[in-house]
């Protein structure tokens, strides 16, 4: 089972976090996303946040994120990654359980944001309705969204992945957290 995130780690709040009410109103912020220039929270944050490093650490950068409901994360899939050298030879192919990872690790940062839960860590308690759509290759950048869809008992949390290539759809599914002591 795969260790998803710690919840409350110290020194965790992002530096920029931007809202839907702070795009509107801060048209000189540095980190705007309308552009798609700019992350909202590089790596070095998200490393602040994520206890995964490498080869574990899949999101490259946070371009949008709406506390306690969504975030949108890149991940720039590279030939050099050490899965390619395997899987599959002459016929490079990102695997489908790390495609779930990247999105469960962007699914994350939505939970290590929330105040409200306790701490430690969140870990896969069930994986629904999992389709791949397309291969992942080098070179593809993977936009992921995850959508937080209900947290019970501030133990248990239910969220929608989608991940696509280009505009097109390269896999999505529900994934179930359970926050383990």
């Amino acid at each position: 089972m795969s260790i998803l995130t710690d919840v409350n780690t110290a020194d965790a709040a992002p530096a920029h976090v931007e809202t839907p009410e702070h795009r509107e109103t801060d048209n000189a912020s540095s980190n705007r996303v309308s552009t798609g220039t700019k992350p909202v929270m590089p790596v070095e944050e998200i490393h602040k946040l994520l206890p995964h490093r490498y080869p574990f650490s899949l999101v490259d950068r946070i371009i949008e994120y709406v506390p306690g409901k969504r975030a949108v994360g890149i991940k720039n899939v590279t030939f050099n990654e050490p899965h390619f050298q395997g899987h599959f030879p002459g016929r490079p192919v990102m695997p489908g359980v790390l495609i779930v990872e990247a999105m469960a690790q962007v699914g994350g940062i939505v939970l290590t944001q929330m105040a409200d839960l306790q701490d430690g860590l969140f870990m896969f308690a069930g994986i629904d309705g999992v389709r791949f759509r397309r291969p992942v290759v080098p070179g593809d950048q993977l936009i992921m969204t995850v959508e937080l869809l209900s947290v019970k008992r501030r133990r248990f949390g239910k969220m929608q992945g989608r991940a696509e290539v280009d505009g097109q759809l390269a896999a999505e599914g529900e994934f179930i957290f359970s926050l383990v002591d």
